[in-house]
């Protein structure tokens, strides 16, 4: 998994009833773009240190995107 400031990481359910997390990337740790990334939640504005596992998934981010 790679990533870049700005990109969006989406966390799905890991159990039934949980729900779908947003985020957007705030901070890469490496230069090679893998983990662990600073994210900061849409729903909450909670910016925490991730580690991402099998249930995360990457979105580039969209030139012009002003939700970073």
């Amino acid at each position: 998994m790679r990533a870049h400031v700005g990109d969006r990481i989406i966390e799905q359910g890991k159990r039934v009833g949980d729900h779908r997390r947003i985020g957007v990337i705030t901070a890469v740790r490496r230069d090679d773009g893998t983990p662990p990334y600073v994210v900061r939640w849409l729903d909450t504005q909670h910016e925490a240190l991730l580690f991402p596992g099998s249930d995360c998934r990457i979105e580039a981010a969209r030139a012009g995107d002003a939700s970073t």
